[in-house]
């Protein structure tokens, strides 16, 4: 029995402890290992691995390590990896456990919690069948595009489903400007300059939504592709079309350089 697996986690000390006890099963072979979601998302489609040790609550917030890149790997793969979360805080197990991963292991990693792991997983998937689920790609039913040999798939789209008391009220996630902290609920602002509101809290919404909405302040997430500027000295961002100006905060700057860096890797001319 072989089983591919790949570190995903922002602190390279925490890295290495992994995979020493990992390596000391003969059955786990190590692929790689990234520090933030973005590598730690192409790596996974690049291998698929059978087995991934996930950090969620990173060191780093500049990472985006979250939950939210499993939610991602539903997009692109039928069959997704073993999942065994490995981070510092026992508090967010049970919303881990709503994500069906496989284990939730507190750091450091050792033997024996990593021997219970494996143990389980033996027994909920049928012998012939342990860790030999390759992953593969989701093809849409449309015609597929090949050039240089390479295959070129139709993503969907995500729609969030906002439910309250049997009104189920669908959004294209694109359509959301951004989010805003409300105590307990979270108002989105939509393009239209509709606000709906969702009886979740913004952490919640963070643990869901990956690129390109990004945390920024301890109230706001922002939807970086609705972003007409960037005002480091205010400390704001500004959004298109609108005349809302969105604060960010010290803590979360590295989020907003990544915004700025990633503007300049795209089709680009500074004047």
């Amino acid at each position: 029995m072989n089983c591919p697996y790949i570190i995903i986690d922002d602190d390279q000390e925490s890295v290495l402890k992994t995979k020493s006890v990992a390596d000391s099963f003969s059955e786990l072979t190590f692929v790689a290992s990234a520090n933030n979601y973005s590598d730690g998302l192409n790596l996974i489609l690049e291998h698929n691995p059978q087995l991934v040790f996930l950090e969620i609550d990173p060191a780093d917030t500049s990472s985006n390590l979250s939950l939210a890149l499993i939610n991602e790997l539903y997009r692109y793969l039928k069959a997704v990896p073993k999942i065994i979360i490995t981070t510092t805080k026992k508090e967010l197990a049970f919303e881990a456990i709503q994500y069906e991963v496989a284990d939730y292991i507190l750091k450091p990693v050792n033997r024996v919690a990593l021997v219970k792991s494996i143990l389980k997983l033996k027994k909920s998937i049928p012998e012939d069948e342990i860790f030999l689920q390759q992953a593969s790609v989701y093809v849409e039913e449309k015609p597929i595009v090949k050039a240089k040999q390479e295959t070129i798939t139709q993503e969907q789209p995500l729609i969030l489903c906002i439910k309250s008391y049997g009104d189920y009220r669908y959004i294209d996630a694109s359509d959301i400007c951004y989010l805003q902290a409300d105590n307990n609920s979270t108002d989105l602002h939509l393009k239209n300059g509709e606000i709906v509101t969702a009886f979740k809290t913004l952490k919640h919404f963070e643990g869901i939504l990956s690129t390109p909405f990004v945390r920024i302040h301890n109230s706001y997430i922002i939807n970086r592709n609705c972003i007409s500027r960037i005002h480091t000295g205010n400390s704001v961002c500004y959004i298109k079309n609108t005349t809302a100006k969105i604060p960010f905060s010290k803590s979360y700057k590295s989020n907003i350089d990544l915004i700025i860096s990633d503007f300049s890797n795209g089709n680009y001319l500074e004047i």
